[in-house]
């Protein structure tokens, strides 16, 4: 898909600063996704700028900034600009800042040195079991394969909004179990959990809490079933909305290049990753910010 022409993004009355000249974006592709020019994320940014960003973000769901080169404290300014830098439990914790994880299939002594280390995954939204899932997350690209480890982002505004009315009737007020279990959440439904598997229950929609637009907040990897119906019309109904999510025309694809920051909206985005050959080496760093319960 050819992507669109250069233009100016929308602002609002907060980031018009005769200083700050508009901030300049070309679309990703027709279902979600802007791309920012002209941005060096090593400066520190004023709040005109600022604003501009975070509007830019909740209009594309998804902004990308290539051709970034970044310290782990530029990559830590930015995400401060949209929330709290939510910190990382995972053994993979190489950097200065708390918040920093390495996602990489890179090993040392035959361990890998990050986590979700080699091929595809399943459609998801990060942190979906616990209370208060991450509101964003961002990867910076420092390592990538010559093929493959694309990463696919679906825009679940629209997967809500193109819904059958009778589907939205029968998931109205509904809730839905997530659960980080990749081991099994993909292919074992049910309201059975295995032991000490995290786990959380989430509006099959939710609003946004900025922009106030309904999304279609379940996925494929994690969700393991609807509250409050039998098992055998939970896994029919979870597989409806699933196979409707995906759909491509609600999906971006992006082909990672060094030096890549792509940050995306886990409130109204699904993402997906690509296979590729385990003798390709992938580095990314990581930042998820802290979000809301959601409602």
């Amino acid at each position: 898909m050819e992507r669109a022409a250069v233009h100016e993004a929308a602002t609002g009355e907060r980031s018009r600063d005769p200083a700050v000249p508009p901030l300049k974006t070309q679309s990703l592709s027709g279902a979600l996704g802007l791309e920012i020019l002209d941005v060096d994320l090593r400066d520190k940014l004023p709040p005109a700028r600022i604003a501009q960003l975070r509007e830019a973000w909740h209009q594309g769901l998804i902004v990308l900034l290539r051709d970034q080169v970044l310290a782990e404290e530029d990559q830590v300014r930015f995400a401060e600009y949209f929330g709290l830098p939510a910190k990382t439990i995972n053994v993979h914790n190489t950097g200065r800042h708390p918040a920093i994880m390495l996602i990489s299939n890179i090993r040392q002594d035959g361990k890998p040195i990050g986590a979700l280390p080699d091929g595809e995954m399943h459609f998801h939204t990060d942190q979906c079991y616990i209370e208060r899932p991450a509101a964003a997350s961002m990867l910076y690209a420092i390592e990538v394969p010559r093929a493959g480890g694309n990463t696919l982002f679906a825009n679940a505004y629209l997967a809500y909004e193109t819904l059958p009315a009778d589907i939205k009737r029968r998931i109205d007020g509904r809730k839905a179990i997530n659960a980080y279990d990749y081991d099994n959440a993909s292919t074992f439904r049910g309201t059975r959990l295995r032991e000490g598997v995290p786990h959380y229950a989430h509006p099959v929609v939710r609003t946004h809490p900025a922009t106030g637009r309904k999304a279609l907040y379940v996925n494929r990897l994690m969700t393991i079933a609807i509250e409050g119906l039998p098992d055998d019309e939970s896994d029919t109904l979870l597989n409806l909305l699933f196979e409707h999510q995906e759909q491509r025309r609600f999906v971006y694809e992006h082909v990672w290049r060094v030096g890549d920051l792509l940050m995306w909206d886990n409130r109204c985005t699904l993402h997906a990753r690509t296979d590729f050959a385990p003798t390709e080496r992938r580095l990314m760093r990581r930042i998820a910010i802290l979000g809301e319960k959601p409602e």
